[in-house]
């Protein structure tokens, strides 16, 4: 296969092209910056939230993996509404037009809006996003479906969960670099459904290879769930330590989580939620629909997550 990637110097989309590669297909690849991937294979910048890529960029491309897109940090509205949405859109109908076979488009659950119980939930639970980056890729979705349900280009939206793997940034790494430090072992309670980055990639190859024509969505995650304690002591015994000692209760867990939150005034995304809430969701539908299966635990690659290793 010929094969499109954008956001192909991040975290999951190097993963992506390593795997494309070694599976034998071509891989067109385009960041922001230009910077070269792994192999030392250059990659082609364009801001896609300002310009639209060359009508060559799409020749004889048989599937097109969308990953560009603004994530965990703060930005403005628009800037969210330019890349995740309008540049979504415009990328897919011009995949459309050039006779791409499937286009891949990586969402987010947080498209599904916040959660209103602890009850698992399937790709249908959904309630409008209220935040920016949320309601970006909801509105993609929501156009994706609208524009190509009658087309004969098959339409894949892939919603993962928290991503983990060697490199990875946010807040397991900084989870990781608490436990070295030494920080008071946490409470249990909640749990979070994750995907190992290995898992994922799996799954968007496996997608490229099976789908048909028509608009699916499905949620990416495996049938493994951690709390934060969970992760913390895997944390601590990769790390040599000893168990932490829980010496701080929860409400002071929930003091701390709020001051962190005024100073970086960050009022609509709680982090005692982040740490302490429940957020599952169900892959029962993706494995229906293929042969992909979930193989990694977060065991596998915890060591590399506590040394901030890029390498597995």
């Amino acid at each position: 296969m010929k094969c499109l990637v954008t956001g192909a110097t991040g975290f999951i989309g190097r993963q992506l092209c390593e795997q494309l590669a070694a599976c034998g297909h071509t891989v067109v690849a385009l960041s922001k910056n230009g910077q070269s991937l792994e192999n030392g294979q250059p990659t082609q910048a364009l801001d896609l939230s300002e310009h639209e890529p060359d009508d060559t960029v799409l020749q004889d491309v048989d599937v097109c993996f969308h990953l560009a897109g603004i994530a965990h940090r703060q930005a403005q509205e628009s800037d969210y509404q330019a890349l995740n949405t309008r540049a979504t859109l415009r990328l897919a109908r011009m995949a459309a037009a050039a006779g791409v076979r499937s286009f891949i488009f990586l969402s987010s659950v947080k498209a599904m809006g916040v959660p209103l119980s602890s009850r698992e939930r399937s790709e249908c639970d959904t309630v409008t996003p209220v935040d920016a980056y949320g309601l970006s890729k909801w509105q993609a979705e929501c156009g994706l479906r609208d524009q190509f349900s009658g087309v004969g280009m098959a339409v894949v939206i892939v919603r993962p969960v928290l991503v983990y793997g060697a490199g990875v940034k946010g807040n397991l790494q900084s989870l990781a670099t608490a436990a070295r430090l030494g920080i008071p072992r946490p409470p249990q309670g909640g749990q979070r459904s994750m995907i190992a980055l290995d898992d994922l990639v799996a799954l968007l190859l496996v997608i490229a290879q099976q789908t048909t024509s028509g608009v699916h969505t499905w949620i990416a995650c495996s049938e493994e769930r951690y709390s934060t304690r969970d992760i913390y002591d895997l944390l601590r015994t990769i790390q040599g330590k000893r168990p932490g000692v829980g010496w701080l209760p929860r409400w002071g867990w929930r003091a701390a989580a709020f001051a962190l939150d005024w100073v970086s005034r960050r009022f609509d995304d709680s982090t005692y939620e982040k740490l302490f809430g429940t957020e599952l969701y169900s892959n029962a539908a993706v494995l229906a629909a293929t042969t992909w299966r979930p193989k990694v635990r977060l065991e596998h690659v915890i060591e590399h997550i506590a040394s901030g290793s890029a390498d597995q």
